[in-house]
């Protein structure tokens, strides 16, 4: 990734680990409960999320996170731009507590995190896991930021209502989602 784009998203981490609420907060979203770190691991694929800044440019995201024997994980986040470029970011990611696993730090590489280690991390709340770990929901705290999460690329339209109505039911606003673009549409711009 370019030194202006890890910039980018450097700032636009930094923003959103400002943005945190407290974990006593009464209104704050309900995180999942116990999640099994060794069962989310892998490839999730991105389906929608609230606009962000430093994914403006993503037609397609996906992420991969893998289980360290320290129980946390590296991170790997890519996006696929309209112009069929693929940029990643590089990070790792913690649970904010021992033993509660459905709220994690999560913090990508840069320039920045290598001077002021923490300054940029975010909050990353695990929303809602179905019981096979094959869909899920993340989001911040403050119900800025929300991404809709699938290992494999698509979903059925009941599926897709079903967990657009758990983030409705959480507070977030739904009508904002930008929806992961098929890769016709994609091939069309070239």
């Amino acid at each position: 990734m370019s030194t202006p784009r890890l910039l980018a998203a450097a700032c636009c981490l930094a923003l959103l680990a400002g943005c945190a609420s407290p974990a006593s907060d009464p209104l704050a979203p309900k995180t999942a409960g116990n999640v099994s770190l060794k069962r989310y691991q892998g490839t999730w694929y991105e389906l929608a999320r609230l606009p962000l800044a430093h994914q403006d440019a993503c037609a397609q995201s996906e992420a991969h996170y893998n289980l360290k024997p320290d129980g946390s994980f590296d991170v790997l986040n890519r996006c696929r731009t309209l112009g069929d470029e693929w940029l990643r970011a590089q990070g790792h990611a913690n649970v904010q507590t021992v033993g509660h696993t459905d709220k994690l730090w999560v913090e990508f590489d840069s320039g920045l995190t290598r001077l002021l280690p923490g300054v940029t991390r975010a909050e990353y709340w695990i929303l809602y896991v179905d019981p096979r770990y094959r869909t899920a929901i993340v989001g911040s705290p403050d119900r800025k930021y929300l991404w809709i999460l699938s290992r494999t690329q698509g979903l059925s339209a009941w599926e897709r209502e079903s967990l657009l109505a758990k983030a409705r039911q959480q507070g977030y606003d739904t009508t904002r989602l930008i929806w992961r673009m098929p890769d016709r549409d994609i091939a069309r711009m070239h």
